[in-house]
């Protein structure tokens, strides 16, 4: 599915495993690695995948943008690295296919972003977060805006302004991951809650989970217009009828997707 230099992309059935490859870097996100990252998630939107697990090679899922890549860049050079950044968090979100992040070792500042960002998120016990630029030079501004949308504003404030890791457990507790298992338990259970969560008609999530991330943000009257008009227009699919039809009938659906 292409050829990459700092990542790898394997397919298994219906999921794809897209692999931060930079083991030897702690997988920071260079301008070139966010690319790759972007170009992959773009490709697997098009096909007939059913799901997505983010990972990481070596000791940590990722340590975040790579400072060797910032610092020698000027004021338009950050903000584009910033700016694509925030391009391969939209993507995650919206690609047609459930996101699963796989997170092992450290998920800092981008990484840790990266995890808040992908539509659920499975840890080890050994897997560690933060978003150290609060005891640093450089505050993790753009990698709160997910984490904030999931942990609420006062556990956000605690991870931003002490810089801190907290650990898998303390992660699932705040709601920044889906479930935190023993290490060796990582990729079952990764399995186990993709074959749950891609259950049923992909068309039908692909609309849903598109929908959800359309309407979550927005005030409850108007996320409720977005939402009825969605709803009403998706009963029409075929999905939709043939769920329907299968209850009514007492019988396994057969999806047309």
């Amino acid at each position: 599915m292409g050829e990459y230099q700092h990542i790898l992309v394997d397919r298994d059935g219906d999921t794809v495993r897209i692999t931060m490859n930079r083991a030897g870097r702690r997988n920071a996100l260079s301008a070139e690695h966010l690319a790759e990252l972007l170009a992959a998630f773009c490709v697997v939107g098009t096909t007939d995948a059913k799901g997505i697990v983010l990972a990481g090679a070596g000791p940590v899922f990722s340590a975040g943008h790579d400072f060797a890549d910032v610092a020698g860049r000027d004021l338009l050079g950050v903000r584009g690295l910033l700016r694509l950044c925030t391009e391969l968090m939209r993507t995650i979100q919206t690609v047609p296919q459930v996101v699963i992040a796989r997170v092992h070792g450290l998920a800092t500042a981008a990484g840790c972003q990266l995890v808040a960002t992908c539509d659920l998120a499975v840890a080890a016990e050994s897997a560690g977060f933060a978003l150290p630029g609060g005891k640093g030079g450089w505050f993790c501004h753009t990698p709160a805006v997910p984490v904030a949308r999931t942990i609420g504003r006062k556990r956000l404030m605690e991870l931003t302004l002490t810089g801190d890791v907290i650990d898998a457990r303390t992660a699932q507790e705040w709601g920044l991951i889906n479930k935190a298992v023993p290490d060796d338990e990582l990729d079952a259970a990764v399995n186990d809650l993709m074959q749950r969560a891609t259950r049923g008609s992909g068309a039908s999530k692909a609309l849903g989970k598109q929908t959800i991330y359309a309407q979550i943000d927005r005030p409850e009257q108007d996320a409720y217009a977005l939402a009825i008009e969605v709803m009403a227009s998706a009963s029409q699919l075929k999905g939709a009828k043939e769920g329907m039809a299968a209850f009514l009938e007492k019988r396994a659906p057969v999806w047309p997707d």
